[in-house]
Parts: C-alpha cells; structure tokens; sequence
C-alpha cells in the first residue's frame, strides 16, 4: 500500500490525466463525475457569495479540490 501524500508521488499527474480522461469518455456514467460536478457547484455558489472571487473562479477551485480530493483516496 502506497501512503505517500500525492504531492511526493511522481505518478499523481499521471492519476488526475487518467481521471479526467476517463470523465469525459464516459461522462456522468463515471464515479467521478458526480462528486466534481457537485465540487464545482459548491465552488460556484462560494464565489457569488464572496465579494472578492467571481463564480468561475469559484467553479474551477471547487472542482479542482473536488478532483484532488477523488485523487488522494
């Protein structure tokens, strides 16, 4: 069992590539569609609620941490 945090495996770039190839081949019939897009939301309603961060910036981070989250499992 691998125990390193993602940032010290080399392979995690080659985890978030596989991933996110993976979800736009299969859609939302992938696992890990539904937990970004959800990220995504969240994030989205985050940055229309901050008066500093517009909502795309929000999406993006939202699902970016969504995305690191699903990777680091």
């Amino acid at each position: 069992m691998n125990d390193q945090e993602p940032r010290q495996n080399p392979d995690w770039v080659e985890d978030v590539k596989a991933e996110v190839t993976g979800m736009a081949k299969e859609g939302v019939n992938h696992p890990s569609t539904a937990p970004v897009l959800t990220g995504a939301a969240i994030g989205a309603v985050a940055g229309a609620l901050l008066p500093v961060i517009s909502w795309p910036i929000g999406l993006v981070a939202g699902a970016g941490f969504a995305l690191y989250q699903r990777i680091k499992k």
